[in-house]
């Protein structure tokens, strides 16, 4: 059986994939299609989160030998995510066959003020230091990552929702943080099968993050013209066209 693996970014959960996960085992009946969470987030919300990449990829395998889930692995992973597949794919490429990066950065492929838009660090500092309320930080981050929801009332009572029953502490925001800053990515692509997915109008990240990964990795990048940051929020119809097309034309191995 196929075994799809979809990991969230930073501070997100499983619950913040919506329908998606449904919707996208149902493009492809044959599918396992399962979500994790990482330490410090969702039901892992009390664990201390690691501040190293690597140590995630670690927990992921961990938790997929729990459950009694063989590879090989296809992942579907966005930004703090797909940095985690990459170094996956690297320490492990027996394992994962496949990889879908959406919205992601890299070191040393881009620099720092593409990697994190400049207009989201006092934003995202006030928040840091001084707090704030679930509703609060949980309406900057849909500012940040969603353009094409309009139900952002429906949107954002489910994430402060979320955010209200497993919330993530500041110390591990921190180390999550530290840990997606201080990744560097081997210079060599993995073994496993490329797409790369971005948004032209992502507001987090710059999509010419993706595109310097598609060409220095010479592997094949979608680019969505409207969408935000959170592509599988705002088209995720358009993801799994993506995703489909391109296992179908065989590039997908």
């Amino acid at each position: 059986m196929k075994t799809w693996i979809l990991l969230r970014g930073l501070t997100r959960e499983s619950r913040h994939w919506g329908d998606f996960p449904e919707s996208f085992r149902q493009a492809d009946p044959g599918a396992r299609v399962l979500t994790i969470d990482f330490p410090g987030n969702g039901v892992l919300h009390r664990s201390a989160s690691s501040a190293d990449v690597r140590e995630m990829a670690g927990h992921c395998r961990a938790e997929l030998a729990r459950r009694g889930v063989a590879p090989p692995y296809d992942v579907l992973a966005m930004s703090l995510g797909a940095m985690v597949a990459v170094a996956w794919a690297h320490a492990y490429p027996g394992e994962v066959r496949r990889c879908v990066l959406i919205n992601t950065s890299l070191r040393p492929f881009s620099p720092y003020y593409r990697r994190l838009r400049p207009s989201n660090y006092l934003p995202l500092l006030k928040l840091a230091v001084f707090g704030g309320s679930a509703a609060e930080w949980e309406a900057r981050i849909f500012s940040a990552t969603s353009r094409l929801r309009a139900e952002t009332s429906e949107v954002l009572k489910d994430w402060v929702a979320f955010r209200d029953e497993y919330p993530v502490t500041r110390k591990n925001a921190w180390r999550q943080l530290c840990a997606a800053a201080r990744y560097r990515a081997p210079a060599a692509k993995p073994a496993a099968s490329l797409l790369l997915l971005a948004s032209r109008n992502d507001a987090l990240v710059d999509a010419r993050c993706s595109q310097a990964l598609a060409d220095a990795w010479n592997c094949p990048i979608r680019m969505h013209p409207r969408a935000g940051h959170d592509l599988p929020l705002d088209d995720p119809r358009w993801v799994i066209e993506q995703v489909r097309s391109w296992i179908g034309t065989g590039d997908g191995g």
